[in-house]
C-alpha cells in the first residue's frame, strides 16, 4: 500500500513539474515530448512524424513543447531537418528534467557511452530494437507510407530517387520494404556529418524520452516512457495513435 502511495505522489509531483515549464497554459490540453539528444534515432524519427499533425494540433488547440537535449546551434539544424518550427522547441544542456520525470537511461555503467549506444543497436539491454530495425526493412502494412510518389529522397549516400520507387518493391497505402530504413539511413547520414552540432555530450547518448499528455483539468490522459532504442510510442505502427481521439487528421 505504501508503495502505491510512493507512486501516487511520484506522479502528483511529475505533473507539477510539467505545469511549471514555460508555456504550459492552463485550460487547454497540452502534448509534453521530452527527447534524448537531439541527434538520437529516436529524437529526429519521432518529430519527424509528428510534425505532419501540427496544424491538426492547433485546431485541436492543443498546447505542444518539445524539449530536447542540445545547443541553440544544433536545435537551428535540427529544426531545418525536421521542418519542425522553432518556436515549439526548448533545448537544455542536462537530463535534469529527464530524471524528474523518471525517463529511463538505459546506460550499462561498465562500458562507454559509444559502446553502449552500438549494443542498444545490437538489441543489448534494448528490447524490441532489433524488431524495429527489421519491420524498417521488410515494411509494414499496418502503417502509414512515409513518401509520396514525388518526393525527391536524399540519403546522403545513395543516388537521389523519387519516392515511386518504393511502388515497385510493395505497392501504395502501407508502409514498404525498406522505406523505413531509407528514412533512417538519411537520418543517421544527417547526424554523423553534423556530429558536433547534435551530439552535445557523449554521455547522454543512451539518455531515453518520453510523452506526457494532460487535459484541460491537469489530468494524464496519455504516458510513455521509452525503454530502449526506436522505441518512441507504445505502437510504432502508428507512433502518433495516441492523438487521434483528440484531432481530426486533415
Amino acid at each position: 500500500m505504501n508503495h502505491l502511495k510512493d507512486q501516487d505522489a511520484s506522479k502528483q509531483d511529475q505533473k507539477e513539474f510539467l505545469l511549471s515549464l514555460p508555456g504550459m497554459e492552463k485550460g487547454c490540453k497540452r502534448l509534453v515530448i521530452i527527447l534524448g539528444l537531439l541527434g538520437d534515432f529516436d529524437s529526429i524519427e519521432y518529430i519527424q512524424m509528428l510534425v505532419r499533425y501540427l496544424p491538426c494540433l492547433e485546431k485541436a488547440n492543443i498546447k505542444l513543447l518539445v524539449i530536447g537535449i542540445g545547443s541553440e546551434e544544433g536545435k537551428k539544424k535540427f529544426c531545418e531537418f525536421t521542418k519542425l518550427p522553432h518556436n515549439y522547441i526548448t533545448v537544455v544542456d542536462h537530463i535534469d528534467i529527464h530524471q524528474k520525470l523518471g525517463l529511463n537511461t538505459c546506460r550499462m555503467s561498465i562500458y562507454s557511452p559509444i559502446i553502449n549506444l552500438l549494443l542498444m543497436c545490437a538489441g543489448i539491454n534494448s528490447p524490441g530494437t532489433l524488431n524495429e530495425v527489421l519491420r524498417g526493412y521488410v515494411g509494414d502494412k499496418n502503417a502509414q507510407p512515409i513518401f509520396k510518389p514525388d518526393d525527391i529522397i536524399s540519403t546522403g549516400i545513395l543516388p537521389d530517387f523519387k519516392g515511386k520507387l518504393f511502388e515497385g518493391a510493395g505497392g501504395k497505402g502501407f508502409l514498404r520494404p525498406f522505406e523505413m530504413a531509407t528514412l533512417r539511413l538519411g537520418n543517421m547520414t544527417e547526424v554523423l556529418f553534423n556530429w558536433s552540432q547534435y551530439m552535445i555530450n557523449n554521455e547522454y547518448l543512451s539518455q531515453r524520452g518520453g510523452t506526457f499528455m494532460l487535459d484541460e483539468g491537469n489530468k494524464f490522459i496519455h504516458i510513455h516512457r521509452s525503454n530502449a532504442l526506436l522505441s518512441y510510442s507504445h505502437n510504432m505502427s502508428k507512433p502518433i495513435s495516441y492523438l487521434e481521439q483528440y484531432i481530426k487528421v486533415q
